[in-house]
């Protein structure tokens, strides 16, 4: 610890060579033209917090507000503050740091022209030295907001009116324009609040001498020698810390670098050594070095082995050694590639269809991704806090989680999220803010782009949670299409504007900004032909290229055709799944956050004009068309498969409604994850799957497991299950009456153990003779593997009757863990019935439930029937999950369950408001 604490003292003097002024600290007031007065502002924040707070709104959430409100959106506004005391104008310089803008700002200081911003993502610095010294007042800071929806539609009237036939507008249009968070205008899942305000953290500092240094960012790339982006790294060679630092200043000449890794855990130091090769270019300056003779311990996701973390302090010195600038970050050692290369002659041969590879190598190791997409957890981020994102990556560490696909176009996600996601082993697939739509490519829109792509690479790179980078949302593999069939005579221009973005500008600057991090440049894509770094476009991607029979990128997949829902058939076959879902209604508690009591029915105009599914298409607030289709699919959807409520309580009726769409969303789930899954023992090698959605926006239906406030919909829970280290799947052809069963592992040693398989009818009665399927099945089941252990046709078993007719399977295995020479016991359970829900044969299961106070654990218990879909729910007012939810019992099996409370509720006997029912309380109609 001795070098650290000489390190840190040596810092002393550099401090007192700058003033730097946490803006937030300073009284601002909000005002615009639209408001008779002013109110107080705050920094950061959004302009609809600050009037949510000082009472000129309602809760921007609340009914129809995503409506109502527009005025906001569509107004300018103007954050000022009050006198900014005890500023020197003694400093050598002065500088204004925004580390975020939203979005089209003017900033004027003293009352004298600053700059314009028009990016919701970049960091800003401006030298304000010389208008603060002329400034004959106590100085005043104002920040000018434009209304986003009306600079980008002057914007666009610079456009002929055929220039952009193919974009998506969700509501608010021209979104392409801007670099702001697109979802901000609008999105199939979220409101349209188009918000503005200084949203992150703003600072003035002031430099003393020549040689005071501000630190404005840092990237620290960690990789092998010899590593770059596109190929696998060699596992056998050195680590090397490249560090860099963007500052504000002036960094003397023959200035030195040096670092200090220290074990995060134990305070261990791992090394201390001087950088060498020294560069400085513009406001950067860049060291290296090699770690050939000190071995840190890996980082691992979730699953895979521990999270290893360092913290590296980075310094920078003058020539007499004196310390310049001192930062430190915590990170962690590991390699992950995205393996996109052609199969091998050894795949080949192990069955491997030919084509391309698409998964993730993690430390050298290719492993299964388990995941959901993240999209942005609220429309206003300076609400989004620390603790509330920590309980959401909680529960996704707890759904058996190792990979979240970061969504375009929220917003890039800040630090505090990647060290969550470090700490817990929860890789982020992160892309950059472009989503259905092709974008300018004009000069001015690059140089924008590119400054923005810069930054955030540089800002995120030292986390080992960071596991891709992604140029966009569906470029690929929608707007393209949709662009040749529109105007196939000119796609040749689409096609050349997508590889001036993705390609030209942006691949080149992930490049030279890490070597540690993949990049492709679309979210689903069929991978390159080949990487030539010296070329103008450096990758040529595969677009289309394909040849029948071969498989090469990820799949993209939506079918609101509720008809073949459960039809394996028409699921995608690729590499890997990055998005697929249905949506559904939220739980009833959510519903009454947002919405009226009296407009609690399945099609109130509330209800129905929150449903975004599918968007208006413009700001006309009384289309009432298009959110009737996507009501109408979760409509159809359960009256295809599930019992149909007929509850004389409208509220409770409404409540089962709600239920019974999110049991379809759950079953749909969890037939194509174990699809999915499945396919890492066949053919196509399939290595990932990642549903849409793993969380809310707002109040309102969607695709998300986790509703807004942190209640779980049943999807959540079905997926956690789904999700486990090795699973029994049956596989039901419904056409033909074919069924199968498989045993699949994502683990790296092979699994061994027995499925036990047992047919009841439904008042929990074994079948006589089993049906003639045997009662025990023994597997073994390879490493990120499937193995088939049963097959038959339904109509060749010994049922009576097939509507009363359940198989129960439970699985028990061994295996070791990856990175452990323990061995482990796997257990998991599944079941299924002959026929859909709605046609089955339900009984009263004749559901118990108690309370024991000492152990805090609820007891259930089925006493008459099996109790398909036992759904145990809480009332309102608390955040937190059951243990064990959605699950079947069978007469006489009694199920121990633990609430988890992550957020309290004001009410003491909670326990005691909580509920039982199975799919048969659907059924009832009182």
């Amino acid at each position: 610890m001795g070098a650290l604490i000489a390190l840190l003292a040596s810092i002393v003097p550099a401090a007192l060579a700058q003033n730097v002024r946490d803006l937030s600290r300073e009284k601002w007031t909000l005002s615009s033209p639209v408001l008779e007065h002013t109110v107080p502002g705050n920094l950061p924040s959004h302009v609809h917090l600050d009037l949510l707070k000082a009472g000129e709104i309602d809760d921007p959430y609340y009914g129809l507000n995503d409506f109502d409100l527009r005025w906001i959106a569509n107004a300018n506004w103007t954050y000022t503050s009050e006198s900014i005391q005890g500023l020197s104008k003694d400093f050598l310089s002065t500088w204004l740091v925004f580390d975020g803008l939203d979005t089209y700002a003017t900033v004027n200081l003293c009352g004298k022209f600053i700059a314009s911003t028009d990016n919701q993502f970049r960091q800003y610095s401006f030298d304000v030295s010389d208008v603060l010294r002329q400034c004959t007042e106590e100085p005043v800071l104002s920040l000018n907001f434009g209304s986003a929806p009306q600079i980008v539609n002057k914007i666009a009237e610079g456009y002929g009116p055929n220039d952009w036939p193919f974009e998506m507008t969700y509501e608010f249009p021209n979104r392409w324009f801007m670099r702001k968070e697109q979802s901000d205008f609008g999105w199939d899942w979220g409101p349209a609040f188009a918000p503005a305000g200084p949203w992150k953290p703003a600072y003035l500092v002031q430099l003393e001498d020549p040689e005071s240094i501000y630190v404005l960012n840092t990237d620290l790339d960690i990789h092998r020698q010899g590593q770059i982006n596109h190929l696998p790294p060699d596992q056998d060679q050195p680590w090397v810390v490249n560090a860099s630092i963007d500052f504000l200043g002036h960094v003397p000449r023959h200035s030195s670098m040096s670092i200090e890794i220290q074990d995060n855990e134990s305070g261990a130091i791992l090394t201390s050594r001087a950088l060498s090769n020294i560069t400085v270019s513009g406001n950067s300056i860049t060291g290296v070095t090699v770690l050939d003779n000190a071995s840190p311990k890996l980082w691992w996701p979730h699953g895979l082995g521990p999270q290893n973390l360092y913290n590296i302090s980075v310094a920078i010195h003058s020539r007499n050694s004196e310390s310049l600038a001192h930062i430190t970050k915590r990170t962690g050692f590991r390699t992950i590639f995205l393996n996109q290369r052609n199969i091998t002659p050894a795949q080949l041969a192990q069955g491997v269809a030919p084509g391309s590879n698409w998964h993730f190598e993690i430390n050298g190791h290719e492993f299964y991704a388990k995941g959901s997409n993240l999209i942005p957890p609220d429309a206003f981020w300076p609400r989004v806090t620390e603790a509330k994102m920590a309980r959401l990556f909680d529960v996704a560490i707890l759904g058996n989680q190792n990979m979240l696909r970061v969504w375009s176009s929220g917003a890039y996600l800040p630090d505090f999220m990647y060290d969550l996601a470090d700490e817990r082993g929860l890789l982020l697939w992160s892309e950059f803010e472009f989503s259905d739509a092709i974008y300018p490519v004009d000069d001015k829109f690059l140089a924008n782009v590119a400054a923005e792509v810069v930054y955030n690479v540089r800002r995120v790179n030292h986390h080992p949670s960071l596991a891709l980078w992604a140029g966009g949302n569906e470029i690929e593999s929608l707007m393209l299409p949709i662009a040749k069939a529109g105007d196939p005579d000119g796609f040749d221009k689409y096609i050349g504007d997508y590889e001036t973005l993705y390609i030209r500008l942006i691949l080149p600057l992930v490049y030279e900004n890490t070597r540690s991090i993949s990049y492709i440049p679309s979210s689903t894509t069929e991978g390159y032909l080949a990487v030539n770094l010296s070329a103008p476009i450096p990758m040529a991607e595969r677009f289309m290229n394909v040849t029948p029979g071969h498989y090469y990128g990820d799949t993209d997949y939506y079918n609101y055709d509720s008809r073949t829902a459960f039809d394996y058939s028409r699921y995608p076959v690729g590499r890997f799944a990055n998005e697929f879902g249905f949506h559904s209604m939220p739980s009833l508690q959510t519903w009454q956050q947002a919405v009226e009591s009296a407009d609690l029915h399945f099609n109130s105009s509330v209800v129905m004009l929150r449903n975004h599914h599918y968007p208006p298409g413009s700001t006309d607030t009384g289309n009432f068309h298009n959110t009737s289709i996507g009501m109408g699919e979760m409509t159809m959807a359960v009256e295809r498969y599930y019992p149909i409520p007929h509850k004389t309580d409208s509220v409770a009726n409404f409540s089962a409604w709600c239920h019974a769409t999110q049991l379809f969303q759950a079953d749909m789930y969890k037939s194509q994850i174990q699809f999915y899954r499945r396919g890492s023992g066949m053919p196509e090698r399939q290595l990932g799957s990642l549903y849409w959605q793993l969380e809310d926006i707002w109040q309102a239906p969607s695709w998300a497991g986790i509703e807004y406030d942190g209640r779980w919909k049943a999807l959540h829970y079905v997926a956690k299950d789904i999700y486990e280290p090795v699973i029994v799947s049956p596989f039901w052809n419904y056409t033909t009456g074919h069924l199968e069963i498989y045993v699949t592992s994502d683990q790296w040693e092979p699994v061994t153990g027995s499925v036990q398989l047992t047919w009841m009818d439904l008042s929990g009665h074994r079948i006589a003779h089993n049906a003639g399927t045997p009662t025990s099945v023994s597997f073994h089941v390879g490493a990120l593997n499937t193995t088939k252990i049963y097959s038959s046709s339904i109509s060749e078993l010994g049922l009576t009757d097939q509507k009363d007719s359940i198989l129960l399977l439970s699985l028990t295995g061994r295996g070791r863990l990856p990175n452990s020479h323990r061995e482990m016991s796997f257990t998991h359970t599944n079941y299924f019935t002959p026929a859909f829900p709605k046609d089955l044969k339900l009984v009263d299961p004749g559901l118990n439930l108690s309370y024991d106070t000492d152990s805090d654990k609820f007891t259930v218990e089925a006493t008459r029937g099996i109790s398909l879909f036992t759904w145990l729910n809480y009332p309102a007012g608390r955040v937190g999950y059951f243990t064990e939810n959605a699950f079947v019992l069978v007469p006489g099996q009694r199920k121990e369950i633990q609430f988890v409370t992550q957020v309290d509720g004001e009410v003491d006997n909670w326990a005691e408001e909580v509920t039982v029912q199975s799919l048969w309380n659907q059924t009832l109609r009182g």
